[in-house]
């Protein structure tokens, strides 16, 4: 009797291990598919930016905050206000690297965004 329930579980111990072994051989099918989709997504991601790039650069000049809050990357709503406020207060940018000195924009900010921005 011993003998017959050992059988039972070394069989029911070799079924379970082989439903493992092809439920593992399943994700790893799915995602070859999946990295080389990314892969090719990411290799025309950087051909469509140029082009994506040249029709969304925005104005600091005339752009209203929500256009630059839009548009630029890690500007939200509160610095594109104050973009506008200093524009209005001191007149427009003469160069990109005066965004600098707009309370709440750093210089990282500045450059993150050049490929963004125009006068």
């Amino acid at each position: 009797m011993t003998s017959g329930i050992k059988a039972l579980y070394f069989s029911l111990a070799l079924a379970g291990l082989a439903g493992f072994t092809s439920v593992q051989a399943a994700p790893e099918k799915a995602d070859a598919p999946q990295a080389s989709s990314t892969q090719s997504s990411t290799k025309t991601a950087p051909a469509a930016k140029p082009g994506a790039q040249a029709e969304t650069l925005v104005s600091i000049n005339r752009a209203s905050a929500e256009e630059l809050a839009s548009s630029m990357n890690g500007v939200g709503l509160k610095k594109a206000q104050a973009i506008v406020s200093y524009r209005t207060e001191f007149g427009p940018f003469k160069t990109l690297d005066q965004l600098q000195e707009v309370p709440g924009m750093g210089a990282s900010l500045v450059e993150r965004n050049l490929g963004r921005i125009k006068l």
